[in-house]
């Protein structure tokens, strides 16, 4: 059977790139200026690390509790009820005066930030044959989001202040809700019955699909060394010999950037079979950037070379993993993205937490060192499933 042309414009697939880069962008401001949100509550950088790792658990829980519904009730619907919930929290996250409170802010941001993965399977739904290429424009909408938060806080930071960050993004996301009520079209739902079996059957695609399984765990750590690499990060290059100021630090994230673009590319690849190709590629740079890292730390060519090589490696990876879950029933788009991505941003926040108590144990060469054996484990995992893919053919 031939499949279907896709049902999205070029100008839609553009805006659901932003709109999800918009989104899931708020859980990363707070990364190059963690000494600004902790001087003004009077705790040490690691503590104020903590928020980082919360946004990722809230965007994990968010995943795991909210995203299915996608497969439940109308997507457009849902993303728009999300994206107001967030405007509501930025507009208030420069308003307390306790820093508990911007743990909880922050694990809210992070619950509902994940209208960018309501966005992702509502996409692939609509795409047809070019689905890898749609979900890998999407997917570097959000990668791109993820870096660019770097940048952005650290230069509107230096230029007012930290809650200013938060504030300009509500204006961002206004925008978004604008975009999504005016340009997306409704999808109906698939699944008709109810939220305790919605949320079972998302469990159930686990044991359906031994290939999610699979792409899930190498998902979760390829993106733990993401996150623990550029947390972490942060601590190096405040340090000497760099002693680099919040919008300098903001700056690398346009290296990462390059990581991002490529994601399109390697959802064409993807949709032409060239998948596992790929994905050895990615684990082979990645585990070269953390080597260099790791063994380099006080150069600067060995950063700009670790940030590139990083992300060029993780971002490969997920866009060929999502690609290729969006290819097991379309159906269930919304629950096995749920599975996947939960996985992907519980793996984010472990990365997280394991990087700042690596850097307080022993700094960056701790650091260095969990960065080298968690992408030894994903290179493994690639040589696994390129010879289970060979042998079965």
């Amino acid at each position: 059977m031939i499949e279907e042309q896709s049902k999205l414009s070029k100008t839609q697939v553009l805006g659901m790139a932003v709109v999800a880069g918009i989104c899931v962008s708020n859980i990363y401001y707070a990364q190059p200026i963690l000494h600004q949100i902790a001087e003004t509550f009077k705790v040490s950088e690691s503590k104020m690390g903590i928020m980082v790792g919360l946004g990722q658990v809230g965007y994990g829980a968010g995943l795991l509790t909210l995203v299915p519904l996608g497969d439940k009730v109308n997507r457009k619907k849902l993303i728009l009820v999300l994206l107001a919930i967030l405007f509501c929290i930025l507009a208030g996250i420069g308003m307390v005066s306790n820093y508990y409170f911007i743990f909880l802010f922050s694990l809210l941001l992070g619950l509902t930030a994940v209208a960018a993965q309501v966005i992702l399977p509502m996409a692939a739904e609509l795409s047809g044959n070019e689905k890898g290429k749609n979900v890998g424009i999407i997917f570097t909408g959000i990668l791109v989001g993820i870096l660019m938060a770097r940048v952005f806080s650290g230069y509107i930071s230096e230029w007012s202040n930290w809650k200013m960050v938060y504030y300009i993004s509500a204006g961002f996301t206004i925008f978004s809700l604008a975009f999504v009520y005016f340009k997306l079209p409704s999808v109906k739902p698939t699944f008709k019955e109810s939220y305790f079996k919605l949320i079972s059957s998302s469990f159930y695609q686990l044991k359906r699909f031994p290939q999610l399984r699979l792409l899930a765990l190498m998902g979760g750590i390829a993106f733990s060394i993401f996150c623990s690499f550029w947390t972490t990060l942060t601590f190096l290059l405040v340090e000497k010999p760099y002693n680099y100021s919040s919008d300098t630090i903001g700056l690398f994230g346009m290296l990462g950037i390059a990581g991002a673009l490529v994601a399109p590319m390697i959802g064409k690849a993807s949709d032409k079979g060239e998948s596992s190709k790929t994905q050895l590629i990615a684990s082979i740079i990645l585990l070269a950037g953390s080597v260099i890292i790791f063994l380099f730390p006080d150069y600067l060519l060995s950063i700009i070379l670790a940030v590139i090589f990083i992300d060029v490696g993780v971002q490969s990876i997920q866009v060929t993993n999502v690609a290729l879950i969006y290819r097991l029933d379309q159906k269930a788009n919304s629950r096995i993205n749920t599975i996947y991505m939960t996985s992907y941003f519980a793996g984010g926040a472990i990365g997280t937490f394991i990087g700042l108590k690596c850097w307080e144990l022993g700094g960056w060469h701790y650091v260095g060192l969990q960065l080298v054996v968690f992408s030894i484990f994903v290179f493994l995992m690639n040589i696994f499933k390129t010879v289970k893919s060979n042998t079965n053919k």
